[in-house]
């Protein structure tokens, strides 16, 4: 059951307001408005999703010419696509002409897209290719309605989008982390696994929960007992410094210890938010997997096990842990006000062979598992602000820290 009390006396000037009065409480969570208003949820697509670089997908989705798959957002629909050119490209999925979608399978190879009603046909780079008989209408160009373009950035093999087709490129962002992400040759990595729990709760619920570790330790057992972010930094210092110590020589990547920091308001541009990071796991585990074991072969340049993992943001929605044997992608896209897809990706060697080097269950174990333990709580978390009687409390200082930099930059964003 999705649980939701419903805004009736809602307003553009309301939420304003709820969103002034809401930063005279810096570092405390958010009021439940800002999870059932539908006023604030077109807001948050039109200022903050429309204008944010986002993960659609990887390379591998669109290997020759031809290759599309859909990525759905909000309410709208894009089109990634190989074209004739050789080039990415992103489409919205909406005729020109009255609307229609012109692709409905999630994936496949086509010439062209045509739409199902009317008959107009685009060319895969979006560009409209004909419409039947509208020669007859005066003036009509068909170079001015071809489907509408959205921006697109190619980094390591990960397609990132933006609606916003004057937001400041991504690329030159992203080279700040070209060493760290590198290591793992995503380009000519195989996607293992992937799936989408659909969450019954709002987008930021779902976000928020993965922001913080401070339920780590009680939440997640299985996580809680390899990864060190389940503890306080001074607790685990000893560990981490030993790790980031021994990183470059272990790995074989010089600088694969190194970090950056550059999130929300602390982004070079809106909605290009880039952090990475590298911490321990503890002594004895060296994956992220069922028993902390090895579970493929290294991923890319990697060259050996150091006791750590790459923690990384791509844009406000996505995150990614890469361990040296595998990698886990995470992508949180806001579906409707109550609903959000939580997508992970495991990626492994691009060489490995299913059922030789790798068994995808034993890949996919440890982050499945914690995924259904976060649905589970972010359900009891939705249906508790969700209460009339729910007063919202102080953020942790350290644990809950990053919470509280995604709702300074989120109620800014939300202002005129």
């Amino acid at each position: 059951m999705k649980f939701i009390a419903t805004q009736v006396d809602d307003s553009v000037e309301k939420m304003q307001s709820m969103a002034k009065q809401q930063q005279q409480q810096p570092g405390f969570a958010i009021d439940p408005y800002f999870y059932r208003s539908h006023v604030t949820y077109q807001t948050e697509l039109k200022k903050i999703i429309y204008k944010s670089w986002l993960y659609a997908g990887h390379i591998s989705q669109v290997k020759e010419q031809g290759d599309y798959f859909l990525f759905d957002l909000g309410e709208d629909s894009i089109i990634i696509s190989r074209a004739e050119s050789g080039e990415i490209h992103g489409s919205l999925n909406i005729c020109r002409h009255r609307g229609a979608r012109v692709a409905e399978e999630a994936s496949g190879h086509r010439k062209t897209f045509v739409c199902p009603y009317h008959g107009w046909v685009y060319n895969t780079d979006g560009s409209l290719k004909a419409a039947r008989h509208m020669e007859m209408k005066e003036g009509f160009d068909p170079d001015c309605y071809g489907l509408k373009q959205v921006q697109v950035c190619v980094f390591e093999g990960l397609i990132f989008i933006n609606c916003d087709v004057n937001a400041a490129s991504y690329k030159p962002i992203l080279a700040n982390i070209q060493t760290q992400l590198g290591a793992y040759d995503l380009p000519n990595a195989k996607i293992a696994h992937r799936h989408t729990y659909q969450v019954d709760a709002n987008w930021k619920l779902v976000l928020e929960n993965y922001l913080e570790c401070y339920h780590c330790a009680t939440s997640h057992r299985s996580y809680a007992k390899m990864h060190t972010l389940r503890e306080l930094e001074a607790t685990v210092e000893p560990i981490n410094t030993a790790m980031l110590a021994r990183a470059a020589e272990v790995t074989g990547v010089p600088g694969i210890e190194g970090e950056y920091w550059s999130i929300y308001k602390g982004a070079e541009e809106f909605g290009a938010c880039l952090y990475t990071s590298r911490y321990a796991l503890y002594d004895g585990y060296l994956t992220g997997s069922e028993t902390g074991q090895a579970v493929a072969p290294l991923m890319g340049n990697i060259k050996g096990y150091d006791g750590g993992a790459g923690d990384f943001q791509l844009g406000p929605l996505t995150f990614m842990l890469n361990y040296p044997d595998h990698c886990v992608l995470y992508r949180f896209i806001p579906r409707g006000i109550t609903q959000t897809d939580m997508e992970v990706v495991w990626f492994v060697n691009g060489d490995a062979e299913e059922g030789k080097d790798y068994n995808k269950e034993e890949v996919s174990w440890l982050w499945h598992h914690t995924s259904l333990e976060d649905e589970y709580i972010i359900l009891r978390n939705n249906e508790g602000v969700n209460s009339h009687f729910f007063e919202p409390g102080p953020y942790h200082p350290e644990f809950e820290a990053i919470c509280i930099e995604f709702v300074d930059w989120y109620l800014d964003a939300l202002q005129p």
